[in-house]
C-alpha cells in the first residue's frame, strides 16, 4: 500500500469509528487522558480543517485561529465526515505530494506532513475504538505504511514530547500492537 491508500485508509478508519458514537459515549474517556470522545474528534475534525489550506500554500499564520474552539456542533458525526472528504480532497489532488508545506516547526515535504495526518488519523482511530467498545482491528496495509515511516520517527516523536513512553509487549505481539506501543499506547488499555 502507497502512502496515498494508507492516508485513505485512516481517514476512513477514523470516520467509520466516528459514526458508531451513541449519544451517550461523546464525553466517555479515551486513552488520550486529556481528552475525551468529543475533545478526540474535534482534534481530528480542526487538523482535517487545517490540512486543506496548509496544502493549499497557507501558512500556520495564515490559518491563524480560524480552527480553534468547538468544530463539531451539533452534528458531529457530519462535521468529521465532511473534514475528512475535504482534506483528502487535498491530500490526493494531482501534485499535492510534490509541494512544500509550512508547518509550525518549518518548511516540510508534503508526503511528510501525509504521513504525520496518516499516523494521527490510524493511532486515533484505534482510541476510538476502544473508548467505545467497538472492533479496534486497523487496516494491516495503513499499519504497514504507517509502522515503516514511523520507525524512523519515534525517537524524534518522543523527545519532543508528543507520544509517551513506549509500552512493553510480549513477544509474539502483532504488528498493530508494536505500533501502539510505539506511539505509546497500552493495546489492552478499556474505560474503567
Amino acid at each position: 500500500m502507497d502512502l496515498l491508500n494508507g492516508y485513505r485508509a485512516s481517514l476512513a478508519e477514523f470516520t467509520d469509528r466516528v459514526a458508531q458514537v451513541r449519544p451517550q459515549q461523546w464525553s466517555s474517556p479515551t486513552p488520550c487522558p486529556e481528552w475525551d470522545v468529543r475533545a478526540l474528534v474535534n482534534h481530528l475534525v480542526g487538523e482535517d480543517r487545517w490540512t486543506v489550506p496548509i496544502f493549499a500554500g497557507a501558512t500556520v499564520d495564515d490559518v491563524g485561529d480560524r480552527f480553534a474552539g468547538d468544530l463539531l456542533g451539533t452534528d458531529p458525526v457530519a462535521a468529521a465526515a465532511d473534514a475528512a472528504r475535504e482534506a483528502e480532497a487535498a491530500v490526493t489532488a494531482p501534485g499535492a505530494m510534490d509541494r512544500i508545506v509550512h508547518l509550525s516547526f518549518g518548511d516540510t515535504a508534503a508526503s511528510e506532513y501525509a504521513y504525520q495526518l496518516t499516523a494521527d488519523h490510524l493511532v486515533h482511530a484505534w482510541d476510538l475504538a476502544v473508548a467505545l467498545g467497538v472492533d479496534p482491528q486497523l487496516d494491516p496495509q495503513a499499519v504497514k505504511v504507517v509502522a515503516d515511516w514511523f520507525d524512523t520517527e519515534e525517537h524524534a516523536y518522543r523527545g519532543a514530547g508528543a507520544i509517551g513512553p513506549r509500552i512493553d509487549l510480549p513477544d509474539g505481539s502483532d504488528a498493530q500492537d508494536r505500533l501502539l506501543a510505539a506511539f505509546g499506547r497500552d493495546p489492552a488499555w478499556a474505560p474503567d
